[in-house]
């Protein structure tokens, strides 16, 4: 092999509206090796995978791979050019078999028939040769969910893959089952192959890698050794020294108790035994990693997630939030983290996307008022500063931050106490951040109550009164913001994570 790299990703840049998610990053993958990308949620590590697999088109910067370059138009593309990618979600077809599963799309062909013997003797030769005790005839959907991660990553080998990226891999996988990922990675290098692998895990990332890669708001920050990092190290190099972001200054201290949440735990085994309070008036953050149960404690609080038992109190009296409408009545509402997918109707109006959770104020003599909408609307859309052409523009049409604004508008409208927000500034540009951190700096100062999840430590510790950390479905503390940083958050995150998942 001439080559000192098999791939070479040098100063990408990819630019989405408000957002510059890859500012001039370069990787470099040696044959054979397991290089690993690490980074908190959003630091740009899954886009970096995407421009490589042809998902994102590059703004700036070139592709060398073997020695050619290259540029992807998409993953199909990749795919012939022995480029794989292991997703996070798997994206199978369940009413299939593995076999087909497997060729999808490439069906091994006898004239004008698929050749059946033939597709169902070349899988099993790759099941044998990863140890993979799977029948090709069965139906996907009937195996677990470890078997059809193992599943993609044989399909992923049956390109004859030089790369194979893998996207946090394990996260549903047992001990044992990593151990037997672990052994074919070990194989698949024998062979040559490299591997690009993305993980939270630490001690994962120090047993595996020969390499890793570590990136901070979309930039790359370090490629080290694996031999020259410890666990400090590299929670130091991803969260960075100082913040930068600026936060506006709270002027109002929370008040009594408001809420109180006692040994709380979900019907599917997500989180269990969380307990926490809230105070008027304050702004309580939700930190974790991804899977650890932050958006479920949301989801359970609002009714839309069953709980398993614990109690919810609201002004010390017991409340039972089993559906939405219930959470409402009791003065909670919910922004969600998919603005696009359950957040907004895009092709309707910012009249009727604001009005849409409670139309009962509306109503005159059994009919829906147009003159009291726009009036309310309008009031929000000042207050909140939405800039939008006016309440009849489809809110598809408006930026990120201002549907987000618009989805607050709408909740403010049902006149909540407490405000459960998941992700409230993602994907949205640091300027339209500032003025979702007032918006909520306004609402507690007018006695409102707000939970937050956040992916982004240094929002939490800007924003937050208290941090409630989760960690794999576990409470791992609750933090003053005046007296944590995001190392102790860091640590607090990954306390159970190489323990087993919650039962």
């Amino acid at each position: 092999m001439g080559n000192k790299y098999i791939l070479e990703m040098k100063d990408i840049t990819k630019t989405f509206p408000g957002v510059k998610a890859l500012d001039h990053v370069t990787l470099r993958v040696r044959p054979g090796t397991v290089h690993s990308l690490m980074g908190e949620n959003g630091a740009g590590k899954s886009t970096l995978m995407n421009c490589l697999f042809g998902i994102y088109s590059l703004d700036e910067g070139e592709i060398i791979l073997d020695g050619r370059k290259v540029s992807f138009e998409n993953p199909a593309e990749a795919l012939r050019n022995h480029v794989s990618m292991v997703h996070q979600e798997l994206n199978q077809v369940l009413d299939r078999s593995v076999m087909e599963n497997i060729w999808l799309g490439r069906f091994p062909m006898k004239g004008v028939f698929v050749d059946h013997q033939k597709m169902y003797d070349d899988t099993k030769k790759i099941l044998d040769d990863l140890d993979i005790k799977v029948d090709p005839k069965t139906i996907t959907g009937a195996l677990q969910v470890a078997d059809r991660q193992m599943l993609e990553i044989a399909k992923a080998v049956s390109y004859n893959a030089k790369i194979v990226v893998m996207d946090e891999p394990t996260s549903s996988l047992t001990e044992d089952e990593v151990a037997h990922l672990f052994k074919i990675i070990g194989m698949l290098k024998d062979k040559g192959v490299s591997i690009i692998y993305i993980s939270h895990k630490m001690e994962e990332i120090m047993q595996i890698s020969d390499e890793v890669t570590i990136m901070r708001d979309g930039k790359w920050v370090a490629t080290e050794s694996v031999h020259n990092l410890d666990t400090d190290k590299i929670i130091r190099l991803m969260v960075g020294r100082e913040l930068k972001e600026r936060y506006p200054k709270r002027s109002v201290k929370p008040g009594e108790t408001l809420l109180t949440v006692s040994k709380l735990s979900s019907m599917t085994p997500k989180f269990k035994n969380v307990n926490f309070t809230l105070r008027k008036g304050e702004i309580l953050g939700i930190a974790g990693l991804v899977g650890a149960g932050r958006t479920e404690i949301l989801e359970t609080l609002f009714g839309i997630r069953a709980k398993r038992d614990g109690s919810i109190r609201l002004n010390g009296k017991e409340i039972d939030n089993g559906t939405p409408e219930k959470a409402m009545k009791h003065g909670f509402a919910m922004l969600t983290e998919e603005r696009r997918r359950d957040g907004i109707f895009a092709d309707l109006s910012v009249y009727f996307n604001m009005t849409i959770a409670n139309l009962n104020p509306y109503m005159k003599h059994g009919f829906l008022s147009d003159k009291s909408i726009q009036k309310a609307v309008n009031k929000e859309i000042d207050k909140l500063h939405v800039k939008t052409p006016g309440g009849k523009a489809k809110i598809g049409t408006l930026s990120g931050g201002n549907q987000q604004k618009v989805i607050f508008g709408k909740w403010l409208l049902t006149d909540p106490e407490i405000l459960l927000l998941d992700e409230p500034t993602r994907g949205i540009d640091v300027g339209a951040k500032y003025e979702i951190y007032q918006i909520m700096n306004d609402l507690v100062a007018e006695g409102k109550s707000i939970i937050m999840v956040s992916s982004e430590m240094p929002e939490l510790l800007g924003v937050c009164d208290r941090i409630l950390v989760m960690s794999n479905g576990r409470q791992a503390g609750i933090f003053e913001s005046s007296e944590a940083d995001q190392v102790t958050l860091m640590e607090a995150s990954a306390k159970y994570v190489s323990a087993g998942g919650v039962e």
